[in-house]
C-alpha cells in the first residue's frame, strides 16, 4: 500500500527507516467510489491526498453555473485545496472522484506532526509546491499566448492517458473551450 508513495518521497528526499515509517503511520488509507465528492465549495479542506489508484477532478462553478476544471489528478499525484487546507478557510472548489480511487491522506494535524518529527519531509512538500507553481505559470502562459490547437496538443503531450479516462466535456472545461469547440479542434487535427 505504501510502496508507490514511498518511491514518490524518495524522488525528492533522503530519509531514514524511522522517518518513512512515521510517514506511513500518519497516512490514512481510503477507498473512494467513483463520483464521490472529497470536498465541496464552502467546506474547509482537511486533507492532502496522494492518489494510489484512480482519477480525480478539481473544479469550481462560475456564477453562470458553468463548471471550470482546474486539474485532473491521477496515480502518483497529490490533490488538495492548498489555500483551504493551510489557512483552514472555506474552499471555493469541488474535488470529485471520476473513477474508483485509492488514496492516502494527511490531515493538517498529521502533516504538522510529520514535519515536526521528520523535517526532511518539509523539503519534499516545498519542492512539490514549487513544481506545482511552475506548472500553473506554464498553464497561464498557454491560456494567454497559444492557439486552441496548440493548447489541445500541449494537453495531450503532458497528459497522454487523461483523454481515455475522462469525458471530453471535462477536457473542454479544462482548456477553456465549449465541448463543441473542442470537437472542432479535434476534427481540424484529424484532417491535417
Amino acid at each position: 500500500m505504501f510502496e508507490a508513495i514511498d518511491n514518490y518521497a524518495a524522488r525528492y528526499i533522503s530519509f531514514t527507516k524511522e522517518e518513512i515509517g512515521l510517514f506511513n503511520t500518519l497516512l490514512q488509507y481510503k477507498r473512494v467510489p467513483k463520483k464521490t465528492f472529497l470536498l465541496q465549495e464552502g467546506e474547509v479542506c482537511r486533507f492532502e491526498a496522494y492518489i494510489n489508484a484512480g482519477c480525480i477532478r478539481t473544479y469550481y462553478i462560475k456564477e453562470t453555473g458553468t463548471e471550470v476544471t482546474l486539474q485532473f489528478a491521477i496515480e502518483d499525484w497529490w490533490v488538495s485545496d492548498i489555500a483551504s487546507f493551510h489557512e483552514q478557510k472555506p474552499s471555493r472548489m469541488f474535488i470529485e472522484t471520476l473513477e474508483d480511487c485509492e488514496i492516502l491522506m494527511l490531515t493538517p494535524a498529521s502533516k504538522e506532526t510529520l514535519l515536526k518529527e521528520a523535517p526532511c519531509f518539509e523539503r519534499m512538500f516545498r519542492l512539490m509546491v514549487q513544481r506545482n507553481l511552475s506548472r500553473l505559470q506554464e498553464r497561464l502562459f498557454q491560456t494567454i499566448a497559444t492557439t486552441a490547437v496548440e493548447k489541445y496538443l500541449d494537453f495531450l503531450e503532458r497528459y497522454p492517458t487523461i483523454p481515455q479516462r475522462v469525458a471530453q466535456h471535462y477536457i473542454a472545461s479544462y482548456l477553456g473551450f465549449s465541448p463543441e469547440f473542442l470537437s472542432k479542434v479535434r476534427t481540424k487535427l484529424v484532417r491535417k
